[in-house]
Formats: structure tokens, sequence, C-alpha cells
């Protein structure tokens, strides 16, 4: 309860049990939580890093080193500690990878920029500063990329290798392979447009099915839809299928408008009964006479047009999701049609099998052999639950790296070599600009030096020890190839490593971090209206704020 004093007059302004902090302690708390929340993700970065085992209120397992994944399923309630979650969902949604490293350096900054209002620095400085740091880093790191095509394979692959290499997913051998995949999905929906390459990864289908081993993961040139063939007495497999897709019911429409029919005697009865079965056998026909003998419908199809279906020979496969529908129309050519009066010949689609196999006791239809399909499935197998969630998280990462990479066309050097070449670089932009703001930027420079030192204690290497010597190495010619080379535990050259990460990735990240940072920065009072329940709140943080939720980790 907050209370003001206005000419000797008290005013109460907050309900009972509301609390509110103020100026410098806000800031504390802020800063602390967010901190917090970059450590519990810290000790997942890079190759050598751990997984978190992350146990929800159902008793569900998630065993994970994906940043975005383990922020997300944890349950967080502090304000702050929610705005740190929202930083990794962007960065996955963006760019696909690199959420470790964005949480980690937002974590940093907010540590720096403490330490700086504990000088007596202003925040508004602090914010500037950030502000004019990130500029420069965003121009550095253009400056110090390197070029990437889509038909350079070599460099496409070890972005692939270095954004699986931190997943727990088998050996080298099994990383390879599932790279492979990714890029070759990625190859095969790149389109040209207005001379510039555009990737859609919606429409790539990352297909999951527990059993097997992850050997039998596999590309299928066309769509795998997780449906059954909607009548036993179909046939099972359609070679050089014409495909059609409708939006449309295969069932006796009802009348939008409330209405009645009265039916006198079984006469009337029966012929109703044969207008309806004669309806049904109409949209079979139609769809006959089209030529097609594979149809996908979005909606239902009644027992009775199953039959004809069946009779005519044609497979078909009912209550299809409409993402599916897109994707089967962009692998096989054929045209999402509404209403059955207008198909024709021209509306369907090819695709060279349409097949139902049983996968571990289920059924599944694979609309494969497609010619150039511009929509892919990546259908991906694996001994247990847990392992199969993890190979689809380092995937749909996997996806993400080679997307950004080709859309920007660049890419830069890992192993924490980018963020010490823009440590350096800032340093020396922060001894040209002068004022209190140089001390902002020398500190988001000492905050980029996170990634290489983490990188380091994941190794079990001395972190101060691997600065030293980064920023020695990298002051010579080349410098900005060296790297921390997690595997050997030295400085090595990332080039000859073959480390290599998309721009982007990193672009995203520092924007990201630097956004929120200077958001967290701003906040001076924090008023919290919800009462504390009876007792006290477990996990609550100071000053009754809402605290951080709990996480079981390994």
């Amino acid at each position: 309860m907050a209370e003001n004093q206005l000419g000797g007059q008290q005013y109460v302004i907050l309900p009972e049990g509301a609390s509110r902090i103020l100026g410098r302690e806000a800031q504390r708390t802020n800063i602390a939580v967010a901190y917090a929340v970059s450590n519990i993700v810290k000790t997942t970065l890079g190759p050598k890093g751990m997984d978190k085992m992350l146990v929800s209120e159902l008793g569900d397992i998630v065993i994970t080193n994906d940043g975005a994944s383990i922020l997300e399923e944890m349950n967080v309630e502090h304000p702050v500690a929610k705005l740190m979650v929202e930083i990794a969902k962007t960065q996955d949604k963006e760019v696909g990878d690199g959420t470790t490293t964005a949480v980690i350096l937002a974590g940093e900054l907010l540590k720096s920029a403490g330490d700086l209002i504990d000088k007596g620095i202003n925040p508004n400085t602090i914010i500037k500063g950030y502000e004019m740091a990130a500029q420069k880093a965003e121009d550095l790191l253009s400056e110090n990329s390197i070029p990437v095509t889509i038909d350079d394979d070599e460099k496409l692959n070890k972005i692939a290798m270095i954004t699986i290499a931190s997943k727990n997913v088998g050996t080298d051998s099994t990383k390879k392979y599932l790279s492979k995949l990714s890029l070759q999905a990625i190859k095969q929906v790149a389109e040209k447009r207005d001379g510039k390459l555009v990737i859609d990864k919606d429409f790539i289908k990352v297909e999951k099915k527990e059993g097997g081993s992850i050997e039998d993961t596999e590309f299928i040139n066309g769509v795998l839809v997780d449906k059954e063939i909607a009548h036993s007495g179909m046939p099972k497999s359609a070679k050089n299928a014409k495909i059609a897709l409708l939006d449309v019911a295969m069932e006796i429409e009802k009348t939008e408008t409330d209405a009645r029919i009265e039916i006198t005697s079984p006469e009337q009865m029966q012929a109703f009964l044969q207008q309806e079965e004669k309806m049904l056998k109409d949209m079979t026909e139609k769809l006959a006479k089209s030529g097609a003998n594979v149809v996908f419908v979005q909606k239902g199809i009644d027992d009775v047009a199953q039959h004809y279906l069946a009779k005519a020979g044609i497979i078909a496969v009912r209550r299809v999701k409409k993402s599916d529908m897109e994707k089967l129309a962009k692998a096989t050519g054929a045209k999402i049609v509404t209403s059955l009066d207008d198909l024709t010949p021209g509306d369907l689609g090819f695709a060279g099998m349409v097949e139902e196999r049983k996968i571990s006791g289920e059924q599944m239809v694979f609309v494969e052999k497609c010619k150039d399909p511009k929509s892919v499935t990546i259908f991906l197998r694996g001994g247990t639950k847990q392992v199969v969630d993890e190979i689809e998280r380092a995937v749909t990462d996997q996806l993400g790296s080679l997307s950004s990479a080709l859309e920007v066309g660049k890419c830069v050097y890992g192993g924490g070599s980018i963020e010490a070449v823009l440590s350096k670089g800032l340093r020396e932009y922060a001894n040209d600009i002068g004022g209190r703001e140089q001390l902002a930027i020398q500190s988001f420079a000492d905050a980029l030096e996170i990634i290489p030192k983490t990188l380091a204690d994941s190794a079990g290497m001395d972190s101060i020890d691997t600065i030293v010597q980064l920023r020695s190495k990298q002051k010579g010619k080349d410098g900005r190839v060296f790297g921390v080379d997690v595997l050997k535990g030295v400085i090595g050259d990332m080039d000859k490593l073959g480390v290599i990460e998309p721009m982007k990735i990193k672009q995203q990240a520092i924007s990201s971090a630097t956004s929120a940072s200077m958001q967290i920065l701003r906040i001076d009072d924090m008023i919290s209206s919800r009462g504390r329940p009876a007792g006290g709140a477990p996990g609550g943080g100071p000053g009754g704020m809402p605290g951080m939720g709990g996480m079981g980790e390994e």
C-alpha cells in the first residue's frame, strides 16, 4: 500500500497488499533478475555446453540446451524475467538460432550498466552510449563479414555443422547427415524474386515420430501427411498420381438458415435418401471426370461419398490441416479448389508416388517424388520422445541459420572471434567519442567478451587467460580469424577449423539484447497491484514483487 502526503493530508493510492519499489532499488532488482535468467542458460553455450532438465507441473520432461526452449518451458513470474524470455522468443522467430547468445549478452549488458550506475553515471547516459555502441557494432559486423551464396555448399555445410555442434544428437556422422538434409531442404525451397533470394521456412515441414534410429531420418521430395486413407476399400498407393486439393466438404451441406423438412410417408423418406445419395455420387463423378486419382480434403467426407470414391479407385484423405494443404499445393503444383463445379484437369497436381505406410503403429500418407517441389519434408526418427524432440530443435535451428545466412549473403567467424573483434573496435571507438558516453561504450565492449569467456569456461579453460591470449592474437595480421577452439582448449584459427556463423544471427542478438537492456534501464519505479497471498508468496522477489518460478536443472 503506497501512501502520499499533500498539505498534511494522507492519501492512499494503492490497494492493501500492493508493493512499490523506487529508484535505484528498482534498477538493482531488475538487473539482478535479468542477470539470474541469463546465468541459467549461460552454461548451455557452445559445443561443450551442458543440458538442462525441465520438469513441468504435469511431470512432462524436457532435456535440452536450446536457449529458447529452456526459457519457454520455465515458469517465470517476474516481469523482467518475462522480458528476457521475450528476447529469446524474438531471436528464435526472426533468425531461428542464437537465442542463448542474445540472452547472455542482455544479462551482461545490464550487469555492466549496474556497475556504472553504482559509480554515479546517469541511466540515460548509459542508454545513449549503448545505442551508439550497438550502431557501431552493426557497422563493424558488416566490415568483418565474409560473403556466402546458395552455390557455396562448403560454407553452408560448415554453418549447418556449427549450428548442430552444440546439440546432443548422436555422433559426428549423424550430425553431418542431418546437416546435409537441412541444406538440401533449404536449396529446394529457395526462390529468386526480383533478383532477391527468398526462403520461406514454413514450406519445409519437419515431421517427427519416435522409433527407429536417427539414421532412419529421411528427406522427402514432397509432403508427409500425418493422416490415414479415409476408407479401407481405397487403394493404398498410386504411382504418377494426379492430385486434387479441396477446401470443400464432400458431404451434404446444411442450409444457412433454419429449415425443416416434413416427411409423411416411407416413399418420401426413400426419395429423400436417394436424392442425398445421388448428390454425393455426382460429387464423386465430378472428381473422377477431372482425372484425379488422389484427393486431399480440408473438411469431412461423407461415408457414402467414401464408398463411391473407393469404387472409383480414388485415394481420399480427409480433415487435412490448412498448413498441410498449402504445402501440398507448393509441392505438387495443384490449386486449392473451393467448389467441385470449378475443378478442371488444370487444377490438379502431380506426385510420382502417393502411398500410405505404417510408421510406429500409425498410418501416414507419403506424397513424394514431386517435380521440383517448393515444399519438402524432413521426417525425423529417434529412439525416444526426448531424443526426437531434441533432433527437431536442432534441425529447426539449422534451417533458421542457413536461411539467415543466404537471405543476407554474409557470415562471420564464430568461436567468440567476431565478439572479440567487435569489442576491440568499440574500445577504439569509445576513445574517439569522449564524454561520459565512452564509459558506456567501453562497458558494451566488455559485455561482448562474455561470449568467448563462456565458451572458455564450458571447455574447462581459464577465461581470463583466454581473453588475454585472444586479444593478443587479434592484434596481428588477419587477427579476426582467431577464436576459442573449445575442442582442443586453445585459441585457434576459425577459418581453418571451419567455424562460421550467419551475420544476421549476431546482428539480431546484439539488437535484441541492446533494446531489452535499454528498456529495463529506463525503469525507476515498479508498482505491483497484486496482493501477497497469506503467509507470503514462495519465490517472491524483493519488495514483494513476483519472483521467478522453479525449474529442474541438470
